[in-house]
């Protein structure tokens, strides 16, 4: 009986030892898996982890406690994609799913939106933002223009430009216009020419004129045919020898022949070169004078090969005077040379401007300025918002609640402070204008550092599964040298 009275108390004393232990390691466990889980992350560099308080070793940063929520096996906590799960102590380590660390330690999510994927992107706190000044601007469409400038070259006319000389041979007796750049009229006198042959035509054309008026009403109509056809061969003559219509017409009412015959200006304009001189002895076809009109002018650029797809015939053309800075002329581009300058590597182009005025002089320089329409509704980007990385042009973009992601664009045309976006943007999204190389570091500090950890996770998960062949590999091979007698 005493017998029995001892094994029951001795039951009931290790049945209540056993529980208090189980209560015991309940709370431990517990205790144990709540200090695991709290890990602390760097604000500036969110894959910097650490199981302590302490200061990031990238930034110098104080680290701040960062509590696992949940741990869900398909690789999602809440509504935050975990792109892998990273060891505490050891970043090196990673894996896709949750787990131990190889130290034991339970595996931390690393997220989507802390990592932004293999693009390199980056959160930042707000507080951060302001402080490195950065600044965003919204992606919108306009007309883009280029501007071509160059240093222009007043030139004349070429269209308007006459030069005057007589078909006949004789002596200058009265100069008219007797000096360069004297200015004159459509029809003035130049100079009066003496002329033997001149002198003997209007003779000619008088004496049948005579013939003809005889004839009228006395002769037959072929002797009368003959005769008008010899007075309209002296008046073709005349006409041929440059004598107008009405100085025939004044010969006919005078009858009287005229010693001298008057050379008038063809247009109006400016005396721009003058070979005679009062009494000179001049000879059919000989040079006299140059007459150059300048109400309208021409003016000769020479521009760079690279630019020349941008310059067309038709589009407007600007030019700016040294004398008259703040006066701009319009004009347009009417020709474009089609060869090369080899020494300059230029094209010269020619645009033609309305010169009432006059204030364009010949031989002056002028600042020209050629606007092409590129695109009437093209992506832009401000200048200062592209990084330009060798063979590769980046921007920042601006997701919203300081999350940023750089992306890769093609460029086209650069133009008045913007560049043209080919591909890679489109309108609506923000770009980051301002700090955007502190970003693009931080994001590529990142990328790298996924990229190692990538790596050194490929090599533990290598290492660990060597570890685990190795004892395994050992076992079967003991099994096979174990001799048939010794099993049991």
């Amino acid at each position: 009986m005493k017998f029995s009275y001892s094994i029951a108390a001795f039951a009931i004393l290790c049945i209540g030892f056993g529980a208090g232990l189980w209560m015991g390691g309940g709370e431990s466990d517990r205790g144990l898996e709540e200090a695991e889980s709290a890990v602390y992350r760097c604000p500036m560099h969110p894959t910097v982890v650490s199981d302590r308080p302490g200061a990031c070793p990238v930034c110098g940063m104080d680290m701040v406690p960062d509590r696992k929520d949940t741990q869900a096996s398909n690789g999602r906590t809440g509504e935050r994609k975990v792109l892998y799960w990273r060891a505490p102590m050891d970043p090196n380590y990673t894996s896709e799913t949750p787990g131990k660390s190889p130290m034991g330690m339970d595996l931390v999510p690393v997220y989507e939106d802390e990592v932004m994927g293999s693009g390199g992107g980056v959160k930042i706190d707000a507080a951060t933002v302001q402080k490195i000044g950065v600044k965003t601007a919204l992606i919108n469409r306009q007309a883009l223009l280029r501007q071509v400038r160059a240093v222009g070259t007043v030139d004349y006319d070429e269209t308007r430009i006459t030069d005057v000389n007589t078909k006949i041979t004789g002596w200058v007796e009265t100069l008219f216009v007797d000096f360069t750049g004297q200015n004159v009229k459509k029809g003035q006198p130049l100079l009066e020419i003496y002329s033997p042959e001149l002198v003997a035509a209007q003779e000619e054309y008088l004496t049948s004129s005579d013939y003809v008026k005889r004839l009228k009403g006395t002769a037959s109509q072929d002797v009368l045919k003959g005769a008008q056809d010899l007075l309209h061969a002296s008046k073709q003559r005349l006409l041929y020898w440059d004598i107008t219509e009405g100085q025939i017409d004044e010969l006919e009412r005078k009858r009287t022949v005229q010693r001298t015959m008057t050379v008038y200006s063809p247009q109006e304009g400016v005396v721009t070169h003058k070979a005679v001189n009062n009494g000179a002895y001049i000879k059919a076809g000989q040079h006299l004078y140059r007459i150059a009109a300048l109400d309208s002018v021409w003016v000769y650029a020479d521009i760079y090969e690279y630019e020349m797809p941008w310059v067309k015939v038709g589009q407007q053309a600007e030019v700016v005077l040294p004398s008259m800075p703040g006066k701009i002329r319009v004009g347009k581009v009417i020709y474009i040379f089609p060869f090369l300058e080899p020494k300059t590597r230029t094209v010269r182009v020619r645009m033609a401007f309305d010169n009432a005025e006059s204030a364009l002089k010949p031989d002056m320089f002028a600042s020209v300025k050629i606007k092409p329409v590129v695109s009437l509704d093209a992506v832009v980007v401000p200048i200062q918002a592209v990084i330009h990385s060798g063979e590769r042009n980046v921007v920042i973009i601006d997701l919203g609640e300081g999350r940023f992601m750089p992306r890769e664009v093609v460029l086209g045309v650069e133009a008045e402070g913007v560049y043209e976006v080919l591909e890679g943007l489109s309108e609506g999204e923000r770009i980051v204008t301002s700090s955007q190389f502190l970003i693009d570091s931080e994001s590529n500090l990142k990328a790298a550092l996924a990229g190692m950890s990538k790596q050194g996770a490929g090599d533990a998960t290598r290492m660990s599964s060597k570890t685990m062949e190795q004892p395994e590999s050992k076992s079967d091979h003991d099994e096979t040298k174990a001799p048939a007698g010794h099993q049991h």
